[in-house]
């Protein structure tokens, strides 16, 4: 029979179906794979993107000139734009503010053959230490409540260009979504005085069934309640509640583990398309009307990574309700990922 499951972080409800055993070729996607004449990512077209605003690349050469490793440009075509003033406006019932924020692509290496999942752990760090750099930079602006790395991989997850990138959106309101985890995360901290993440963590150990993969310093897990087949989450082991404090050697460490999920999911699956997200704190920006507003956050939050193949469809049932139907239970996506070798080369 199939079930209803509560996300212990986020407090929302899926429905889990375990009718029969399902197997890892029934979720293959027949992927799209889009050919361009020319990508304005690769190298020696540095002309076709707005000015780097970072880059990881040799002292011997120039910004906006070949040589890079990584390289960090505003979007062509922002969504956001970080020039002007918010200009709040109300009008009866309904509020608008101008679409102020930054956006920016990371590309994450100069191979336009690579995916994430087919690079080192030394280039996979690079891109980490992107992140946390843009992160560092971006958050002293008072204006932005919240700063989202995200990736879409494969036309299917909304990725148009298959040169490997990712996303960075800074917006002046708190996600709906984050705010669901702040306001878990706190509440559990006061009634406990425990981190949330990490006690799930460690009654995820405990159990093992959700478990793809633990080397002692991160922990893989297929989510108790998975919205989609194979969702999967990273997380430190130690705590932490904020991704752009990491040392390098911590970031190489989150680099090995990323590529094992990658790597993993990029072999049972053949490749699926997927978003990724970086799920860490806000900007701490004091508030004059909430004094002490994120007093506790170094102790309730816990930064993590959320990765969701796209191997179905939302339809009517999902949007109407807000239950997301997950036919594949996470301990069976567990056992199959943790059977799947990521050492494999390519």
């Amino acid at each position: 029979m199939s079930e209803f499951r509560k996300d212990p972080l986020r407090g929302t409800w899926v429905i889990t179906e375990n009718q029969r055993i399902r197997q890892p070729r029934e979720f293959l996607v027949d992927r799209q794979h889009p050919t361009l004449t020319i990508c304005p990512f690769c190298p020696g077209q540095e002309s076709k993107t707005p000015q780097e605003v970072f880059a990881l690349r040799p002292g011997t050469t120039k910004a906006n000139e070949p040589g890079w490793r990584v390289r960090v440009v505003p979007n062509k075509f922002p969504i956001l734009r970080i020039e002007g003033d918010l200009n709040r406006q109300t009008s009866g019932l309904n509020q608008s503010m101008r679409g102020i924020g930054a956006h920016e692509v990371i590309i994450e290496t100069a191979d336009h053959q690579r995916s994430l999942a087919q690079l080192d752990i030394a280039e996979i760090t690079d891109v980490l230490i992107a992140y946390r750099a843009r992160l560092l930079d971006l958050r002293q602006d008072s204006r932005f409540h919240y700063l989202q790395i995200f990736k879409n991989h494969g036309i299917e997850a909304g990725a148009p260009l298959p040169h490997s990138h990712s996303q960075l959106m800074a917006v002046p309101i708190m996600p709906p979504v984050i705010h669901s985890e702040l306001n878990m995360c706190r509440n559990h901290f006061l009634t406990s005085g425990q981190c949330l993440i990490c006690d799930l963590l460690a009654q995820e150990t405990a159990d093992g069934r959700r478990v793809v993969s633990n080397d002692g310093t991160f922990l893989i897990l297929a989510p108790y309640a998975s919205s989609s087949p194979f969702e999967l989450r990273l997380f430190p082991l130690r705590h932490n509640h904020d991704f752009a404090l990491q040392n390098d050697q911590e970031l190489a460490d989150c680099a090995k583990a990323l590529q094992d999920m990658l790597r993993r999911l990029y072999r049972l699956l053949e490749d699926p398309p997927y978003n990724f997200i970086l799920h860490t704190t806000p900007p701490i920006h004091s508030r004059v009307s909430k004094p002490g507003y994120w007093e506790t956050i170094v102790s309730d939050y816990h930064w993590h990574i959320e990765l969701v193949p796209r191997l179905s469809q939302t339809a009517g049932f999902e949007w109407g309700s807000g239950f997301f139907i997950n036919p594949l239970p996470p301990e069976d996506a567990a056992r199959f990922l943790r059977a799947t070798d990521p050492n494999l080369s390519f």
